[in-house]
């Protein structure tokens, strides 16, 4: 293990770790608890202070939550958490209630949980696991062995007075989320030919805080369905527990509104139509609209390079089927981990570069045939009159939209599962990997 220290002298100071992980999201905090599990010195950036908010609709699906239970996380709801039993959709004259899928490998059960407070939680059990958290402290870039090339750190300004610091270590985990200003730095630019999201989100004071559904609004109509005019786009209300919800809406590029919309407006539109009764009125905000930009289906390659590894939304690991980014940061989080922790103990040099160039091979394995029939999907929901004709025909045919549901939520057994676990997971081998 490396030896923390600092010269003290005027924020120029130099800290030693075994592994610096940058952002204190879900996939940085779940590398850093990861990582420090083994003992390694683990030491987390963040560039804000908790708590801070984050855009999301702060749904989780039990592919989540097996991640927060690995984590040894209490996900009860004496806890905080607000738990639900399935999903609701709701398009076409069809108001569907598909409870989340009995399985051996995942739980049967999801959560919500606002950001504000989520990520200083994940945060909080790096540190109990002996990370190092160091919140105020934003990563300017990375820093490069000129002889080498490779990444040895990363240069900082941490404090009120954003002094400049310097951070060492042989691994840097990038989790920096969609800015992905590590990556960017080492010239890995986002890949046009991958989809990409928008979503915009607002918490109102509502009745609809206990629902135990996250409901999912295929059509969003701006007055009464079918006799109004259909706005791009797909939104969700996701009941927080605490007297709010989560109300949003989100786009694809996929779509021809995508560069000519006003995100906030369209969701005051489509608030507008709903049942005032619900709540989501101007007068029950609790905030202003916020929104974020989603990367998904592996927008950003390759995940490892010369002493750094990507993981969530840096690494543009985004679902294309759901737009579902914490599951995917939590996995990615705990494999990049255990990449690191076998590279880490071999000498530095071809055999530690061995080891890490598993990672990207990894990220293929586990999810690259998946995230290019969601590529797949984006292009057909992108298209209007499939959509419309999806919501006509595909909602009122429940098998179906069982089978839907466990392949967008990506939730299937590996093994002895049932006859649609064995078509999805065909498909997703069969696939080309992302």
């Amino acid at each position: 293990m490396a030896t923390a220290g600092t010269d003290g002298g005027g924020g120029s100071g130099t800290v030693d770790a075994d592994v610096i992980v940058v952002g204190a999201g879900p996939g940085g905090s779940s590398a850093a608890y990861h990582l420090a599990s083994t003992g390694l010195d683990v030491l987390l950036l963040e560039k804000t202070a908790f708590p801070r908010e984050k855009v999301c609709g702060d749904g989780l699906t039990p592919r989540a939550v097996r991640s927060l239970v690995e984590m040894g996380i209490d996900t009860s709801e004496s806890a905080g958490w607000a738990r639900n039993r399935g999903l609701r959709i709701v398009g076409g004259n069809v108001r569907l209630e598909l409870p989340w899928p009995e399985l051996a490998n995942w739980p049967g059960y999801g959560l919500v949980r606002p950001r504000l407070d989520f990520d200083e939680l994940l945060a909080r059990h790096a540190e109990k696991a002996g990370a190092r958290l160091s919140q105020s402290t934003s990563v300017t870039g990375p820093l490069v062995d000129e002889r080498s090339g490779r990444v040895v750190g990363v240069r900082a300004r941490t404090g009120p007075d954003r002094e400049p610091v310097t951070y060492r270590a042989p691994l840097v985990v990038a989790a920096d989320g969609n800015s992905a200003r590590i990556a960017l730095a080492m010239g890995i630019r986002r890949r046009e030919d991958r989809p990409l999201g928008v979503a915009v989100r607002r918490y109102y004071r509502s009745t609809r805080t206990h629902d135990d559904h996250l409901e999912s609004h295929l059509e969003l109509w701006e007055g009464r369905p079918r006799e109004s005019r259909l706005l791009p786009g797909y939104g969700w209300i996701f009941g927080v527990g605490d007297g709010t919800s989560n109300v949003g809406l989100g786009l694809l590029n996929t779509t021809s509104a995508f560069q000519n919309t006003n995100y906030q407006d369209l969701l005051r539109r489509w608030l507008a139509a709903l049942p005032p009764e619900w709540g989501f009125l101007e007068e029950n905000a609790t905030g202003p609209v916020r929104g974020s930009a989603l990367p998904m289906g592996f927008s950003r390659t390759p995940h490892y390079r010369d002493g750094v590894l990507l993981v969530g939304d840096s690494g543009g690991m985004v679902n294309p089927f759901n737009g579902e980014g914490i599951a995917y940061a939590l996995e990615s989080g705990r494999y990049a981990a255990e990449v690191a922790v076998q590279a880490l103990a071999r000498a530095q040099g071809p055999a530690r570069e061995r080891a890490l160039s598993h990672y990207p091979e990894l990220m293929r394995a586990r999810y690259g045939g998946y995230y290019t029939l969601g590529r797949y999907f984006v292009q057909l929901i992108g298209n209007p009159t499939v959509m419309a004709l999806g919501a006509k025909y595909g909602l009122p045919r429940p098998l179906l939209m069982r089978f839907l549901l466990k392949i967008m939520a990506n939730l299937t057994d590996p093994r002895g599962g049932d006859a649609m676990d064995r078509l999805i997971n065909a498909m997703t081998r069969l696939a080309p990997a992302a």
